[in-house]
């Protein structure tokens, strides 16, 4: 190579992509973003768990599984297919909106 050819080198040589940082991976962006999935399906599952409770609360409140043959008992296996409102959004809103139980 001539002195020419190693001068033209030179002088473009910082315009090269350094190429140990062309694929670079940031862990701090994982965490992050790992923390972020986590917390949502948190959320989601607080979710399901609030809309449940809040369906069983407001059908022993208005007495939709009681028990026919023994007075003042409930049955248990309805209480897991009772649908006390129309759609899950109104048990979540609730049970969102209304933190301390009504007087009664």
């Amino acid at each position: 190579m001539s002195d020419k050819e190693a001068k033209i080198i030179k002088i473009y040589d910082g315009s090269k992509p350094v190429e140990d940082d062309l694929y670079e991976g940031n862990m701090i962006n994982q965490l992050a973003w790992t923390t972020v999935v986590f917390l949502l399906g948190l959320v989601f599952w607080l979710a399901i768990a609030l809309i449940n409770a809040e369906n069983q609360r407001n059908a022993l409140r208005n007495n939709l599984c009681a028990d026919p043959v023994f007075k003042g008992e409930v049955v248990q296996s309805c209480l897991a297919v009772v649908r006390s409102r129309d759609h899950w959004w109104e048990h979540l809103w609730y049970g969102l909106t209304h933190v301390r139980p009504d007087p009664k």
